[in-house]
C-alpha cells in the first residue's frame, strides 16, 4: 500500500510538472501567434491576443516580457494612428487617446525591461520604440525638443543664421566706445 501511495504522489507531481510546462507553452504560443498578426497588420486580433495574455505575462521569461510589452505598445501606437479621433460632445471617450496611452505605458514597461533584461528586443525593435516614445511622450510633456532648444528659440534670429552659415568664423569684436 506504501508504495501505491508513492506512485500515486509521483504520478499527481508528474502531471502538475506538465500542466505548468505546457502552460509555459502555451503562453509563449500565444504571444508567437500575437507577434504574427502584428507583422500582419491585423492589430485588432494582435490585441485580443495580448489582453488575453496579459494576466498571465509573469509566466514569460524577462525576454518574452520585453517582447510582449513592446509589441503590445505598438499594437496600440498602430491601432491609434488609424482611429479617427472622436469629436463628438457630451462627454464621449476618444478611442485614439485611450491607444495612444496604453501604447506609452506598454512601450515605457519594454524600455525598463530591456534596460534591466538586456536581449529581447533587436536593435531595430529597440530604434522603434525609442521613436514611438518621444512621440507619445509629447502628449504628456509637450512639443519641447529640448532644453537647449528652447534657449536656442531666444536668440534673435539674424544671430542663429549668421550662426548656422559660418559657425566657424570669429565672434564680431564688440563695437569700441566713441571718444570723448
Amino acid at each position: 500500500m506504501p508504495r501505491l501511495a508513492s506512485l500515486v504522489s509521483t504520478a499527481s507531481a508528474l502531471a502538475l510538472l506538465g500542466s505548468v510546462l505546457f502552460g509555459c507553452a502555451t503562453y509563449r504560443q500565444d504571444l508567437e501567434r500575437a507577434q504574427k498578426h502584428y507583422e500582419e497588420n491585423q492589430y485588432e486580433k494582435a490585441l485580443a491576443l495580448f489582453r488575453v495574455l496579459e494576466p498571465d505575462i509573469d509566466s514569460l521569461s524577462d525576454a518574452e516580457q520585453a517582447k510582449y510589452a513592446y509589441l503590445r505598445g505598438m499594437t496600440d501606437y498602430r491601432l491609434a494612428g488609424l482611429s479617427l479621433a472622436a469629436n463628438v460632445p457630451g462627454g464621449v471617450a476618444d478611442p485614439k487617446r485611450g491607444y495612444r496611452d496604453n501604447a506609452r505605458h506598454w512601450l515605457a514597461v519594454a524600455a525598463a525591461i530591456e534596460k534591466n533584461t538586456p536581449g529581447g528586443l533587436t536593435g531595430d525593435e529597440k530604434k522603434r520604440l525609442e521613436d514611438a516614445l518621444t512621440d507619445l511622450n509629447k502628449d504628456v510633456y509637450g512639443g519641447i525638443e529640448s532644453v537647449e532648444d528652447k534657449v536656442d528659440d531666444t536668440k534673435k534670429p539674424e544671430d542663429a543664421a549668421e550662426k548656422k552659415a559660418d559657425p566657424g568664423a570669429a565672434a564680431p569684436a564688440p563695437a569700441a566706445a566713441p571718444p570723448k
